[in-house]
């Protein structure tokens, strides 16, 4: 089991708003995440919701930027916001935002040189929940796991192949056919190679199709976001879901971009989402 260092704990909404190292093993570096605590784990294991970030974000973004802290305080949840890929001197990188340093979009890569490194798919479903669970008041059968953009991505393939981990799934803005779009077909190329099993787990449309299940998605997605029509394409996932039965409530939402400006206006009905979806 891993060990952590406190890098900063503060006094936030009656809970700690935390943020902490170790060294992974599974990326082979030093990884931070954030985490917050409410005041209700100091009685003991509270539910826990993972979120997963987008291009270029740490585990700084959502922490200072959501307004995440006075929701988790109000329904009790512990709220883990990893960073979003390796990183390090030694660590491959390229010389674009959408590869590479902040773009490690949940995949275990098999290709070279990005393998040895880039393995936060198993990063976030087994090593960093493994150290929260034994580390802090978290209750292991009442996880949720929601994100943004690539970490909607995340969040979303991570929660169709593990339903009997997530109970509730929800993201903003995320891309939902990897496979059909640039910034998929980039990613997944280069860190998964010619192997289209390897894509299609890591695709939600995909997995849906394949008959890949999870608790009721909520979906939130800006209509002026800039990345829509090119990278998003939601219309491809609420096809497949309808389809096959899958439930998910995808909500457009007028005038509203890809920032963080949405994802706070909007974070609070995913509060309530997860809130409702853990406890049925």
């Amino acid at each position: 089991m891993s060990s952590f260092e406190t890098v900063s704990e503060n006094l936030c909404f009656g809970g700690v708003q935390g943020v902490y190292a170790h060294d992974s093993r599974e990326t082979g570096t030093p990884m931070r995440f954030s985490l917050f605590a409410p005041a209700q784990s100091k009685d003991g294991p509270v539910p826990v919701l993972w979120w997963l970030s987008g291009l270029t974000c740490t585990e700084e973004n959502f922490t200072v930027k959501a307004g995440a802290q006075r929701l988790a305080a109000e329904h009790g949840f512990i709220v883990v916001a990893p960073d979003t890929s390796p990183r390090g001197d030694n660590v491959p990188d390229e010389d674009a935002y959408d590869m590479g340093t902040g773009a490690g979009f949940y995949v275990d890569a098999t290709e070279d040189p990005w393998a040895a490194n880039y393995r936060m798919y198993s990063y976030i479903t087994k090593e960093l929940p493994a150290l929260v669970i034994d580390g802090f008041p978290a209750r292991e059968t009442a996880q949720g796991i929601f994100g943004h953009s690539m970490g909607g991505h995340g969040a979303l393939t991570i929660g169709l192949r593990n339903p009997d981990i997530y109970k509730s799934v929800s993201a903003f803005s995320p891309i939902v056919a990897p496979s059909s779009v640039p910034w998929g077909k980039k990613a997944l190329d280069l860190y998964l190679g010619d192997n289209d099993a390897a894509w299609a787990n890591h695709d939600a449309t995909r997995l849906v199709e394949a008959g890949n299940r999870c608790a009721p998605i909520l979906i939130d997605q800006g209509d002026d976001d800039q990345f829509l029509e090119e990278q998003l394409k939601p219309e491809i996932f609420e096809a497949a879901c309808k389809k096959a039965g899958q439930p998910l409530e995808l909500r457009r939402q007028p005038g509203y971009d890809h920032s963080y400006f949405f994802i706070a206006t909007f974070l609070a009905d995913h509060f309530d989402w997860h809130a409702k979806t853990i406890a049925s």
